[in-house]
């Protein structure tokens, strides 16, 4: 009841005082953290989004860039404003990095127009650096470039440890970094549609489970990617498995990462979580898979917010239509966006919440069961558009409280006799 208050208190300051500007959200500039929020203009920031790992991959046939204008138009009219999508392809089929340091302009055009078209939509980016997986490449491919080059490497979990292996990757993380859009004539690194830097989708190193493999290289690569762009977030690409302190929290499984160590790291700004109950307990029942959910965001908002002191982002969640139906599916995204709004609505550190995928209408091959074609699933985009909504009201809330602070401070020179301009 006190939010609502709050919310009330606002409404009937602004209309008794005169202070009737309609507040439109700002989203020009960058995003940066205070405490347990993310702030952009001066204004706490939640928001939320999808995942689209395909951007650039599409938009490097300049024939097919139309899929990711409707994306975003479609993003856009069920108030969505933050994608995340890999800025990394390594090795086979049309990459965007031929070999180290090797790169294809073509695709690299494709990331450039994806970014200037986010841009025009008002869509903030998270882009991820490299896979754990071997999809795309990923590390597998790193480790055997080194290979190659006669590297005595011996599994794809010395991508963490190899120091040419290492080197390979600061490379792309600076050609990334640098790249200036051919479009928009930006760099990469000084532009504000880029909201974060994710150093991996989902990094796992099983052959060392006390995570202190994947701490150090994240602590490496944090304070190097940092050493290059001052301006923008940075995240690990997490998917929120607890490390030996707090066992009992995961699924039945450990991969090498531990959630609180690894966002303690001073380079992070803001911790991620992955929700997947369907993969991490599968044969379990609808009923086991979302009182895991619940427990899962719970534990994960809390420890954000008391034990990291830092904003969380649930990058990715979903549900398989492939196994259960839309309402199953629905739920999901239900309990993801209650405990969001719960704690946002809160000044907390949930920041908000990318469903695994969005696709555009004509895109059959890239779907995995998890897509969601919003044109397709009225009821799941429905549920999206109101938890935009929500966030947004959020948002207008502390902007109309920004105003009447202004407002007052005005108020208060003006009865001491000066404009509070000149400092006296």
């Amino acid at each position: 009841m006190k939010h609502l208050g709050l919310a009330f208190f606002v409404l009937v300051f602004i209309h008794s005082h005169g202070i009737v500007r309609h507040v439109e959200a700002d989203d020009g500039g960058f995003v940066k953290t205070s405490g347990v929020q993310l702030m952009l203009n001066g204004s706490p920031y939640y928001s939320n989004g999808f995942n689209a790992y395909w951007l650039m991959y599409v938009a490097s046939d300049p024939s097919q860039r139309y899929k990711i204008s409707s994306a975003f138009e479609e993003a856009k009219k069920h108030d969505l404003t933050i994608a995340r999508s890999w800025a990394f392809s390594d090795g086979g089929y049309r990459p965007l990095q031929y070999s180290p340091g090797s790169y294809n302009e073509e695709m690299f055009k494709g990331l450039d127009f994806a970014i200037s078209e986010a841009g025009k939509h008002g869509i903030k980016l998270v882009l991820s650096l490299v896979n754990n997986y071997e999809n795309l490449g990923g590390k597998k491919q790193y480790v055997d470039w080194a290979r190659s080059q006669g590297q005595h490497v011996t599994s794809d979990d010395d991508f963490f440890t190899n120091s040419v292996v290492k080197g390979y990757y600061k490379n792309h993380i600076k050609a990334v970094l640098t790249r200036r859009n051919s479009l928009t004539g930006i760099a990469y690194k000084d532009d504000p549609t880029i909201m974060a830097w994710e150093l991996m989708n989902e990094p796992r190193c099983t052959s060392d489970p006390s995570g202190k493999t994947i701490q150090a290289w994240i602590t490496e690569m944090a304070s190097y990617l940092k050493s290059i762009d001052g301006n923008h977030l940075l995240e690990a690409g997490l998917e929120g498995f607890y490390g030996g302190s707090k066992q009992s929290s995961n699924p039945n499984f450990q991969v090498g990462t531990d959630f609180i160590a690894n966002n303690q790291i001073p380079g992070i700004d803001f911790a991620t979580v992955h929700s997947y109950p369907d993969q991490w307990l599968q044969g379990s029942s609808e009923e086991s898979q979302l009182s895991f959910l619940n427990s899962w965001l719970d534990d994960h908002i809390q420890d954000a917010q008391n034990i990291l002191r830092k904003p969380v982002l649930f990058a990715e969640f979903g549900k398989s239509l492939k196994y259960s139906g839309n309402t199953q599916r629905d739920q999901l995204f239900n309990t993801v966006y209650s405990k969001i709004y719960s704690s946002a609505s809160g000044g907390g550190a949930a920041m908000g919440g990318l469903f695994w995928q969005l696709l555009a209408e004509g895109m059959d091959s890239f779907r995995d069961g998890y897509e969601v074609v919003l044109s397709e699933n009225p009821s799941t985009a429905s549920l999206i558009a109101q938890e935009s909504q929500k966030l947004i009201r959020i948002r207008k809330m502390y902007a109309r409280l920004k105003d009447i602070e202004k407002w007052k401070k005005a108020r208060e020179g003006r009865n001491r006799g000066y404009d509070g301009t000149n400092g006296k």
